[in-house]
């Protein structure tokens, strides 16, 4: 049996890792895009993939679930990190957490004047922290997609969501007014597992470094 687990979530965070994988000389037996495997071998017979939602990550890692993962920052923040070594920034998925209102409305305004906005996001601890270290009062509102459709149809004033190159928000008439974070995808440890079994897994850790060195 693999004595070596690594949780990741499939789309953009394995379509980015796979050229990493492949540096540090990790093949899976099996494309976990097409695959019906949650558990997938690779061409290290002590080494497992396990493929868990992006959400999930920091959750498996955190318990023993797994002993390694790669997630978002964003993943992370909204997780608190607990019992959780994160060695590495892998420079990989980047994208930015802002805050985005449709076209007109004043938004700079509204916080002025301390109005109670209606926020929409699936980040909420993160956007509840983020708001009240500004002294902002907000209602949030949970959503796990369509986030755009928030404040066109009033159910928000605003949203907390991902962006990369902004084109989404364009096309729905919204606008990014305050960047909350960038975001990239980090090599996450289970702290537990990195104390007792230093030898097997800093080797691993290592490598990553370096293959995701530009």
């Amino acid at each position: 049996m693999a004595s070596i687990s690594i949780a990741l979530s499939k789309g953009r965070i394995f379509d980015e890792t796979a050229p990493l994988l492949a540096r540090v000389g990790i093949r899976p037996r099996e494309n976990p895009e097409t695959s019906r495997k949650l558990v997938i071998g690779t061409n290290r017979r002590d080494l497992r993939l396990v493929v868990v939602r992006a959400a999930d990550t920091p959750t498996y890692v955190q318990h023993g679930g797994a002993d390694l993962g790669i997630a978002g920052r964003d993943v992370l923040a909204e997780h608190g990190g607990e019992g959780l070594y994160q060695p590495l920034d892998l420079g990989i998925a980047a994208c930015r957490m802002v805050v985005a209102v449709r076209k007109g409305f004043d938004y700079a305004g509204a916080v002025r004047q301390g109005a109670r906005l209606r926020v929409a996001t699936k980040y909420v601890n993160t956007t509840r922290q983020h708001f009240a270290d500004k002294g902002v009062h907000v209602d949030l509102i949970r959503l796990y997609g369509s986030m755009e459709l928030a404040p066109l149809t009033g159910l928000a004033d605003a949203i907390v969501d991902l962006v990369a190159t902004g084109s989404t928000l364009k096309a729905n008439d919204l606008v990014a007014v305050e960047e909350i974070m960038p975001v990239s995808a980090r090599l996450i440890v289970n702290q537990a597992a990195l104390k007792t079994r230093r030898a097997e897994l800093q080797p691993l850790i290592e490598a990553f470094a370096k293959a995701a060195r530009p």
